[in-house]
């Protein structure tokens, strides 16, 4: 009996020995270094389930495939969820002014549309693409939507960055980190533009698919990029404006609705379209194109006769 009641209190003193060297770890909490007004601003980090991402599957077909000058290309059915084309769809490029889709989500994700956004000096003086507008002008964020998407203004975007709740700053970081929630590893932004001087700003053919598609979950972003003239009447605080959209297949090519076109010296041409046909629902994106229109319709028609479906006759 002693020699039980003796193992018992060492097994009792040794399980002591190791709580007190182990102990508990006690509840903590981490502390964001951000302000209160950045964390709480932020969108919610999306789980697995909500992050959508083309699938690595590409149709096979015995149509002969376009001969595109583009240096990265593809065409993506996300009805059926598979690539109809594709050609060096992660290289990391320039992307020009196709920046402004995710501009223009982070915008409505985290402004009122109804919000007015003053001109700054340096927004007017940005220079390349723009709607034309002056410094002090103010402008509700639905007005500026139309001349950041389809003017590809340089100066709409610059003013809803600067003149965000963010500061431009905190408003590219946003961009950025909407990219990581997105699960997006081939994509840095450097600014709200799109314009190359300023950093090293880049996407993937297949970034970008995963960035037009959720943009266009939007209503607000698909009707903006779906409209081809928007008048902003004169008012107290601005003039009058008439835009008109830089994606010119809209008014050419039967079910395009959209999406941006881009160009710099660096990027090239670059096209997003966005085409809704015959029970189909088509993202197409070329890089670096010598003639992104005629080439971005070579891609849709050979996208839809891959499905079996007859081209719409177009300009």
């Amino acid at each position: 009996m002693k020699k039980l009641v003796l193992l018992i209190l060492l097994i009792i003193t040794a399980a002591g020995l190791v709580y007190f060297q182990n102990p508990k770890p006690k509840n903590f909490n981490i502390t964001s270094p951000l302000p209160d007004l950045l964390t709480h601003a932020f969108p919610k980090v999306l789980g697995e389930e909500n992050i959508w991402k083309p699938r690595d599957i590409t149709i096979a077909s015995s149509i002969k495939q376009p001969d595109l000058t583009a240096k990265s290309a593809a065409a993506y059915d996300i009805t059926t969820n598979q690539y109809l084309y594709k050609k060096d769809v992660d290289t990391k490029r320039p992307i020009a002014s196709l920046t402004k889709i995710m501009t223009a989500i982070i915008a409505l994700e985290n402004e009122d549309i109804n919000k007015e956004f003053t001109v700054s000096h340096a927004a007017a003086n940005i220079g390349e693409d723009s709607m034309g507008l002056s410094e002090g002008e103010k402008f509700a964020l639905s007005d500026l939507l139309y001349g950041l998407v389809l003017n590809s203004g340089n100066d709409a975007a610059e003013t809803i960055a600067q003149d965000s709740q963010f500061g431009r700053a905190n408003f590219v970081y946003l961009m950025n980190k909407k990219a990581e929630d997105l699960a997006l590893s081939g994509t840095h932004f450097t600014n709200p533009t799109g314009l190359q001087g300023d950093g090293n700003q880049y996407s993937t053919i297949s970034d970008l698919l995963s960035i037009t598609h959720y943009a266009l979950q939007n209503s607000t972003f698909a009707k903006v990029a779906a409209t081809y003239e928007y008048d902003i009447p004169e008012s107290s605080t601005h003039k009058a404006y008439t835009l008109y959209n830089e994606t010119n297949l809209l008014t050419t090519y039967p079910g395009v609705k959209g999406v941006k076109t881009g160009f710099t010296d660096e990027a090239g041409m670059c096209l997003v379209t966005y085409l809704e046909y015959d029970g189909h629902k088509i993202i197409a994106i070329v890089l670096n194109a010598e003639n992104r229109r005629e080439e971005m319709k070579e891609l849709l028609d050979y996208s839809l006769k891959t499905e079996g479906i007859t081209p719409p006759p177009h300009d």
